[in-house]
């Protein structure tokens, strides 16, 4: 079962209050419903959804629906579950906010549907359980989608969520408009306003999983190239004794120089910070990063003349 079908089952068992029922309601059938001659046609491939749809028109409206399952066109497996209204088709569409009395289609329905937060969030519900679907945190990126035909409709969406600062964004595509969420909390928060619970549960649960996983593998990177960079800095170092071996030339060191030239030989992977510690240690006599570097740029400074003299 995907993320999306899990999130519309939960949603799918929030009690409603009637007006909340409308909105709902309004929000599914303007983003879902098609007009067949005298029926209006709802349709999902949800079995619970199908049963909330059912539950609603039937206390609302007292009116039968009628179901028929048939086969999708898109090679799942999956049923499409068709609802069919014959009664009071144009009493319905006024009472949610479809039609005017005068049996035209509003482009944005009136206020008095979305007049509360509840019911904001009872026709984004509606509009989700529609045309929506969320990426699973586990398996991708973080994206959240709804698909709307109508320009008016998507730019009225839109302003919904965005009164939850959700800061939902619009793509116009070629059948219709796309609303989307990129952001991980604004999508963690959208699930809230929908009502499921147990969704944003599992969302935070992958998204601290994710965060920590994407944190240890920063730190891992940036520890191997520490590594790396120690490397690199004392095999220079190496190569440079090697030049100043290869021309006898070591005497031209001070003591403590050429103490520091055979502690590097000695410990050949170790960090300067490391190397430091290792000889205040061994000697007795305190040596700082600062002053350790301080004696091998002499290292670094006598074999760099002498390879140039024999270049």
């Amino acid at each position: 079962m995907s993320y999306t079908v899990k999130i519309k089952e939960e949603i799918s068992e929030i009690n409603n209050t009637k007006p909340e029922m409308i909105a709902e309601l309004s929000g599914f059938i303007r983003n879902n419903g098609i007009q067949k001659e005298q029926d209006l046609i709802l349709s999902t491939e949800n079995p619970i959804t199908v049963k909330r749809l059912k539950n609603f028109l039937e206390i609302l409206y007292e009116v039968k629906v009628e179901e028929e399952k048939k086969d999708t066109l898109n090679f799942s497996k999956k049923q499409l579950y068709e609802l069919r209204i014959k009664e009071k088709k144009n009493f319905i569409l006024q009472d949610i906010g479809y039609y005017d009395e005068k049996l035209n289609y509003k482009e944005v329905i009136p206020t008095y549907i979305v007049g509360a937060n509840e019911e904001i969030r009872a026709y984004l519900r509606g509009v989700f359980l529609a045309t929506g679907s969320i990426n699973d945190p586990k398996t991708s990126r973080y994206h959240m989608e709804l698909f709307i035909d109508q320009p008016q409709e998507a730019v009225f969406i839109q302003k919904l969520l965005n009164i939850f600062d959700l800061n939902a964004k619009i793509l116009n595509r070629d059948k219709g408009y796309m609303i989307y969420i990129k952001e991980a909390e604004k999508i963690s928060d959208y699930i809230k306003i929908l009502g499921a619970v147990k969704a944003v549960l599992y969302f935070e649960n992958e998204r601290v999983y994710r965060e920590q996983k994407n944190q240890t593998n920063r730190l891992n990177n940036c520890e191997q190239a520490n590594m790396d960079k120690v490397i690199q800095t004392a095999t220079n170092q190496l190569n440079q004794i090697k030049i100043i071996e290869e021309t006898s030339s070591i005497e031209l060191l001070d003591e403590k120089t050429k103490e520091t030239l055979e502690y590097r030989k000695k410990y050949p992977e170790t960090s300067l910070k490391e190397l430091a510690e290792i000889i205040s240690y061994e000697t007795g006599k305190k040596i700082t990063k600062s002053g350790l570097n301080h004696r091998l740029r002499k290292i670094k400074e006598l074999a760099e003349r002498l390879k140039n003299k024999n270049s």
